[in-house]
């Protein structure tokens, strides 16, 4: 049976516009057909959740309406909508906040993160997870055990941006790893590099507390990319993920790639970049991007129950629903790791 304890109404934290957040009550959403709703537990703060925040918009996607942020989200199945076993209500979930046609060619062929017809969670016009309630398609609400903690379910998302790019990056045991930056995407990539075997993983960043923190998360090494600019173009790295979007660090990281490699682009930077594409194309380098993820729950979910990734750790700064603007400037603080929203 549904939980009787859901409410008509409930709380949510609006961008208004480019710099104005305000709480707002609101609807609770009904789920549809083959749809859950959750009641959120936890929301991880994205660095495009910061991005709308500040500048109103990335690339293409333009908040031109009041829209709900965050997309890392965990909470419990509260009700079920048309199709979906009421034996689902209670289920602590993390939800992969992705709503693909799944007719599309992509979808059909195994790759919807690439689907035209994408809705995803706080990329306008569609609202995100800092509120009470969301609904999400029962398939992508996985079942998370009662030994992971709501802010590690709700991290399984960054995680999964890191799962998908040692995917891309083909890396396998014993590899060389050189990822830039040690933010929290970075320390994902390394995480997920040494679970899939790579012997020696380098990260490199330019923020001291952050290069001593990544060690503890995923990297053997930690460098700075000018101070130790010799040692890294000394390397001959199997796969090189970017992670931090600064340009300089993509052209270093270009050229620290043993013949035959693999480039993968993460990180938000400038929306256009010179390359060196003699170099590229007489190496034989292989550049290529990551835009989300594609069935990454499930592993996820394994290797933090193995205890071969770890997310509790990552998480800095904790803020209250009601505090949503103070956790989208905790960036500020040279402290700040992982900033959560504790809804309930």
């Amino acid at each position: 049976m549904p939980d009787p304890s859901v409410p008509a109404t409930m709380r949510a934290s609006v961008l208004l516009e480019q710099g104005v957040i305000e709480m707002q009550e609101r609807p609770v959403p009904v789920a549809g057909p083959g749809e859950v709703l959750v009641r959120v537990a936890s929301v991880g703060v994205c660095g495009s959740d910061v991005h709308y925040y500040r500048h109103g918009r990335i690339g293409d996607a333009v908040v031109d309406a009041p829209l709900v942020l965050g997309h890392e989200v965990s909470g419990t199945v509260v009700d079920v909508g048309p199709g979906v076993p009421e034996t689902r209500v209670g289920e602590r979930v993390a939800i992969d906040p992705q709503v693909p046609c799944r007719r599309c060619r992509h979808c059909l062929s195994g790759r919807f993160n690439l689907c035209r017809e994408m809705r995803f969670y706080a990329t306008p016009p569609v609202n995100g997870a800092f509120a009470d309630y969301v609904t999400a398609p029962a398939d992508f609400a996985h079942p998370v055990p009662g030994t992971m903690t709501d802010e590690a379910a709700a991290l399984l998302e960054p995680l999964s941006v890191g799962l998908w790019s040692i995917h891309k990056a083909a890396i396998g045991p014993g590899d060389q790893v050189l990822v830039a930056g040690a933010g929290p995407i970075g320390a994902m990539v390394a995480q997920a590099a040494r679970a899939a075997g790579a012997a020696d993983v380098v990260v490199t960043d330019l923020v001291a507390s952050r290069r001593e923190r990544i060690t503890s998360l995923g990297a053997t090494r930690a460098l700075h990319p000018v101070e130790d600019a010799d040692a890294v173009a000394a390397l001959e790295a199997d796969s090189f993920v970017e992670c931090s979007g600064a340009t300089p660090a993509l052209l270093q990281g270009l050229r620290a790639v043993r013949p035959g490699g693999t480039v993968v682009l993460v990180g938000m930077g400038a929306d256009e970049a010179t390359l060196p594409t003699a170099y590229l194309a007489a190496m034989e380098i292989s550049l290529t991007g990551v835009f989300r993820y594609v069935d990454t729950w499930p592993r996820g979910i394994a290797l933090a129950q193995a205890g071969m990734v770890e997310l509790d750790a990552l998480v800095t700064h904790r803020y209250p629903l009601e505090e949503v603007e103070a956790a989208l400037d905790a960036d500020s603080d040279p402290q700040c790791m992982k900033a959560v929203v504790q809804v309930s």
